[in-house]
């Protein structure tokens, strides 16, 4: 693909950019209610998708065996990443702080669908909350590019979140929901916490583009009458908070009935930070995407050879020179190409700072972080740029 459709960072650095918001986990593990914390906790997996928002570039594929290290002490956490596989492609990333560790292994998987590009991040998120003895998992949601033939880009997110509190049993159920033919749905979401009891507790709503609110069930209602439920269903406003101008009649789902619903006083979970003025001329990058490939003296010093701020032709890119970007990206795709060939002969791909093993939590195979990393010992690390 021209590196024109290209945006000057790599995928492991676009991952990075779940923690833009990480103020709400540090909310989250200073909460002593664990309804509140997976309030918090919802709050932060859907705004690990805002970044998205106008991003049609296409981040750098990483090579096999690249990193990215980002230490933010002003954030309150330390992030590494490591491209694990090439064929298929598999990111991990290993995030920790004082108050959580995040992991998410990414196994990215593109659709064509003729004028737009389905990208379905496969993986699961796994959230540890150490003073609290809590652990969190799910999935991510899909996004689709529009109109890559012809016409204005534009990018969507659709489909479920399922957050599971697997040492509580309380869950949420978060809905993307798809812009349709008219695009009156576009960005909006809704989603509900329920205890482990299977009682819903909350209701969330908003938009991934603006802000999520939170609002508390009082009570579930008596079970409709058929006419009710039919007369709901043809004026389309069963389960849609869209057509409601109030929430108290908001359908339960799965319990059959109706929700009452304090909405005198809506808390706002998290809102969307405003992008800097130069944002539509940097890739729509945030401020927070904009620091990702800094490259200072003193990091060169540390920084494993494998780190994707030393990737030649990303960094031409950010320069403005397409020639130089297009000239380097070919020769890194030929020289791992020619690695891989070399390597098949004799040997398998031992990635250096994750093994493969089961998750406890998911009982499916993950990259689970080793720890070794931060002993800062490059010896091992291949020359892949």
């Amino acid at each position: 693909m021209p590196v024109i459709f290209n945006e000057p960072l790599t995928f492991l650095q676009r991952v990075a950019e779940y923690m833009e918001y990480v103020n709400l986990l540090h909310t989250a593990s200073s909460l002593d209610d664990p309804l509140l914390r997976m309030q918090f906790v919802c709050a932060f997996a859907i705004s690990a998708t805002a970044s998205n928002l106008d991003r049609v570039g296409k981040p750098f594929n990483p090579l096999l065996g690249e990193t990215y290290e980002l230490v933010r002490e002003d954030m309150g956490f330390k992030l590494v990443a490591e491209q694990v596989s090439h064929h298929p492609p598999v990111s991990a990333v290993q995030v920790e702080s004082e108050d959580f560790v995040f992991h998410v292994t990414v196994q990215p998987k593109l659709k064509f669908w003729g004028k737009g590009v389905e990208i379905q991040p496969k993986g699961m998120v796994t959230l540890k909350f150490p003073k609290r003895n809590e652990v969190y998992t799910w999935n991510n949601v899909n996004s689709c590019v529009h109109n890559i033939i012809v016409g204005q880009l534009w990018i969507e997110q659709f489909g479920q979140i399922e957050i599971t509190n697997h040492t509580t049993g309380d869950y949420s159920l978060i809905h993307f929901k798809p812009g349709g033919w008219f695009g009156k749905e576009l960005n909006k979401v809704e989603g509900s916490i329920f205890s482990a009891d299977k009682r819903k507790r909350f209701i969330l709503r908003g938009d991934w583009t603006d802000c999520i609110q939170c609002f508390t069930v009082d009570k579930i209602t008596r079970k409709e009458s058929k006419r009710e439920s039919k007369r709901r269903r043809s004026d389309g406003s069963e389960n849609s908070f869209a057509s409601a101008t109030s929430l108290e009649s908001f359908s339960s789902g799965s319990s059959g009935g109706s929700v009452s619903v304090d909405t005198s006083v809506p808390k706002t979970l998290w809102r969307f930070q405003e992008r800097p003025p130069n944002s539509k001329q940097m890739y729509n990058f945030t401020t927070y995407a904009m620091q990702l490939n800094e490259l200072h003296e003193e990091d060169k010093a540390t920084l494993p050879p494998t780190d994707s701020r030393l990737r030649p032709d990303c960094r031409a890119l950010e320069n403005g020179d397409l020639d130089t970007a297009t000239m380097e990206k070919i020769r890194l795709e030929e020289k791992q190409r020619t690695a891989r060939k070399e390597r098949q002969k004799h040997e398998r791909w031992i990635p250096r700072w994750f093994k493969e093993d089961i998750n406890p939590y998911t009982e499916q195979m993950d990259w689970i972080f080793t720890g070794t990393y931060w002993n800062r010992d490059w010896k091992t690390c291949p020359d892949i740029f």
